[in-house]
């Protein structure tokens, strides 16, 4: 298998493939041989967030990138129930079809919270856990970035803003401007590869809007005696400058999470501080799991 990196949406697109799954053709793109890695990503992106692991980490790792369900190149089914629970067992399908027996998993923001529902579930199919910031037990929601957001959700400002940014990569920015530290540094293709999928018709648009309705914190509270006494080595990266998951998330995982490793405050960075630090983040992996082969 080659594994020559994926930095350009052009070799994203060609590289893609699909799993045919109970929840629907979930698109991925990977990179890579050996113990397989899973990186989940969260929401209004797709696994393009995670070029650059696909890149750094192949030497060591089959890094393998799904889309979620309702998020980026997958095609769910209708009627498909949507949510951290169902994206983790969409995963644990995924998982089965591609014969993944166990993984490294790795997850960002709503695919962080799929990670965990995935983990405490079934530990057995993880060797290691790495969260970024992301959904934690009780998140608070109606924290003002929250309810900014749905109500431009609600008033339609999001689909619009979303279909400018397929064309115009500044209408992109205006959209991901809160969720990265320099906005203004991605390259202008990056906006459309995340936004042409989720607006291609008013069905897609619709899912999204189902994802993030049905992303709320009680898949998490109903898992949280499970994550206590979840056996798998963790690691957690967080962004200390994070509108929707504070760092005191990070430490409620350090405090109810038997098995943390480590906590690592990644100054100044924002929720998808890991797509623009992808060295650190690399970093960090190859000695995390250097230390769990």
């Amino acid at each position: 298998m080659s594994v020559h990196p994926i930095t350009h949406p052009a070799e994203f697109h060609q590289s893609r493939r699909f799993a045919e799954t109970a929840s629907g053709r979930i698109a991925y793109v990977e990179r890579g041989a050996g113990p397989a890695a899973l990186f989940v990503h969260g929401a209004l992106l797709n696994g393009f967030q995670w070029r650059h692991q696909l890149a750094g980490l192949s030497s060591i790792r089959r890094v393998i990138a799904p889309d979620s369900l309702a998020m980026g190149y997958t095609e769910m089914k209708p009627g498909q129930a949507l949510g951290m629970k169902a994206q983790a067992a969409m995963l644990l399908d995924f998982m089965d079809r591609l014969s993944l027996d166990r993984v490294d998993l790795v997850g960002n923001d709503s695919g962080g919270g799929a990670a965990q529902v995935l983990a405490a579930e079934h530990p057995d199919r993880i060797r290691t856990l790495t969260l970024t910031n992301c959904e934690v037990h009780d998140y608070d929601d109606s924290a003002p970035a929250f309810l900014r957001f749905r109500k431009a959700l609600q008033a339609g400002l999001v689909a619009r803003t979303l279909k400018e940014a397929v064309h115009d990569p500044n209408a992109g920015r205006r959209m991901y401007s809160n969720a990265y530290q320099n906005v203004a540094a991605l390259p202008d293709e990056v906006f459309a590869v995340y936004a042409a999928p989720l607006v291609a018709s008013q069905q897609r648009i619709e899912q999204f809007v189902e994802y993030i309705a049905s992303t709320t914190s009680r898949d998490l509270v109903a898992i949280a005696p499970k994550l206590r006494a979840l056996p798998v080595p963790v690691l957690v990266l967080w962004g200390t400058a994070d509108e929707f998951f504070p760092l005191d998330r990070a430490h409620w995982l350090q405090r109810n999470l038997p098995r943390v490793e480590e906590v690592v405050e990644v100054p100044g960075a924002p929720l998808f501080w890991p797509e623009e630090q992808p060295a650190l983040l690399d970093r960090k992996l190859s000695e995390f799991w250097s230390r769990h082969v």
